[in-house]
Order: structure tokens, then C-alpha cells, then sequence
């Protein structure tokens, strides 16, 4: 992964084999890229590059971060449950967020045509972390599988490491083991991942 910025608006972010190739999605969308990062810099947001993507900061908290893709590109926000979304523009990363927390453009053209937009979330984002405000803790987790159930009952140690984790890990599990379509899957999936829950990690930790 890049770990200077300028590296991300002329070659990408490096995670994958299509970086500095006319291949490579940051390159395809440069100019939709440059105007966004232009409206974080007006924002008076400080740049900095984390996970090989440009991160926006203020007050010691993550604004937002921008990321681009193969048929899009986005502004994506930190703390989205704060976000109040007055112009309806906020939408889910995917079927499994909680929040509606990016901004999504198909064209570079359209970043300018809600630059006032832009330029408003990320104020009031940075009133937010100006203020310390955080969203309220989701201590929600999701129902669990059979298989996992069944696999706790038999193995006390791996009960007692899972009910360890907290809400936000425990779900990351429930989401990786629900999505495999069989019920041989899921039991293959908890064995792999039964030393990570040992360890105290999510689903998608190293």
C-alpha cells in the first residue's frame, strides 16, 4: 500500500496488481478524485493517507476517506449515525451496514454539482468531532447461527473466547457464517476461525 498521498492521485492505492496501470480504478476516476480532495482541503481538514487511501481528519478524529472503485467512487464517513443527511445523499457501503455513511459518484462531473453538498457534511462532521461526540454504542448482536450454537455447546473454551468478544466481532461472525449458502460451509468456516476467536479477533482481523 502507498504511504504518500500524492502517490494515491497518480498511481492508486497499491493494494492489488492493477496499481500504477491504466487499469487501476484511482486513475479512471482522477479528476472526480482531485475535485474531492480539493473540498476536503477547502474544509481545512487535515490530509494524511491510512489503510493506502487519502483520510481526513480533525480535532484528532477521522472525517472521511476517499476510495474508488471499479464502476464508482466515494466520500465515506467516520461516526455516520451522527450524520443527519438533510439532502438524502447518504448511502449503505452494502447490505450489511448500519449506517448510510458515503457519498457515491458515477461520473467525475458530479462532484462539482454537489460541491455546497460536500462542503456542508463535512462541517458538520468536524462540529462533531470538534464537540467529542460519538455515536451511541450498538450493543445489538444479530441472532446466531445453528452451527455456531451447536459448536459452542461442544467446545466450552470456544463459548466462553466468543461471548468475550465484543458486540461489534461477535457480529462480524454471525454476517461471515450467514452468508456461506450450506450448512457444511458454515461448520468449516467456524473451525478456520476458531483459532481467531481464541485470540479475541473479528471475522475480517488478522
Amino acid at each position: 500500500m502507498i504511504s504518500e498521498i500524492e502517490d494515491y492521485f497518480t498511481k492508486g492505492c497499491g493494494r492489488c496488481e492493477r496499481f500504477a496501470t491504466p487499469d487501476c480504478s484511482v486513475l479512471a476516476w482522477q479528476r472526480g478524485l482531485t475535485a474531492l480532495r480539493g473540498l476536503c482541503l477547502a474544509a481545512v481538514l487535515t490530509e494524511t493517507v491510512k489503510w493506502g487511501h487519502p483520510c481526513y481528519t480533525h480535532a484528532g478524529r477521522n472525517i472521511a476517506i476517499i476510495g474508488a472503485f471499479r464502476g464508482d467512487f466515494r466520500l465515506s464517513f467516520f461516526n455516520a449515525a451522527l450524520m443527519k443527511d438533510p439532502e438524502g445523499v447518504l448511502e449503505k457501503q452494502g447490505p450489511n451496514t448500519r449506517h448510510a455513511d458515503m457519498i457515491r459518484f458515477t461520473g467525475n462531473d458530479q462532484v462539482a454539482g454537489r460541491a455546497w453538498v460536500i462542503g456542508a457534511y463535512l462541517a458538520e462532521a468536524k462540529s462533531y468531532a470538534e464537540a467529542g461526540l460519538r455515536p451511541p454504542k450498538d450493543d445489538t448482536v444479530r441472532e446466531l447461527p445453528d452451527e455456531l450454537i451447536e459448536a459452542m455447546d461442544a467446545d466450552p473454551d470456544l463459548a466462553e473466547a466468543f461471548h468475550a468478544l465484543t458486540p461489534g466481532r461477535q457480529t462480524s461472525y454471525v454476517i461471515h457464517l450467514s452468508s456461506a449458502k450450506t450448512s457444511a460451509t458454515r461448520v468449516a468456516r467456524i473451525v478456520r476461525a476458531r483459532p481467531k476467536i481464541m485470540a479475541g479477533k473479528g471475522a475480517m482481523e488478522r
